[in-house]
């Protein structure tokens, strides 16, 4: 069994509150657990309304594929122009 987990932190420019920011937040996470199968969730900075920090976990059989989902997450979150990725963390286990 292999664990791919990756924590992206992410700054937003538009919301101009809390209410505002998750609603970007959670439609950003819906949309990434309709289109690849992985956990998400928002875990960090959730009473700041310019920054949210999510993490992603995906379990499969090989190392390339814990990467190649990871990859295919990460670009898709660099595609919402809603959001602006400012760092990762890509671990496989």
């Amino acid at each position: 069994m292999i664990i791919g987990t990756c924590t992206v932190e992410l700054v937003m420019f538009e919301p101009n509150s809390l209410k505002e920011k998750r609603h970007i937040i959670k439609s950003l996470i819906g949309r990434l657990q309709s289109r690849f199968n992985a956990s998400i969730a928002e875990i960090d900075l959730q009473e700041k309304w310019k920054s949210a920090v999510i993490g992603v976990a995906c379990v499969t059989t090989t190392t390339k594929h814990a990467n190649q989902m990871i990859d295919n997450i990460i670009k898709f979150i660099e595609g919402d122009n809603r959001v602006e990725i400012v760092q990762l963390h890509i671990e496989i286990l």
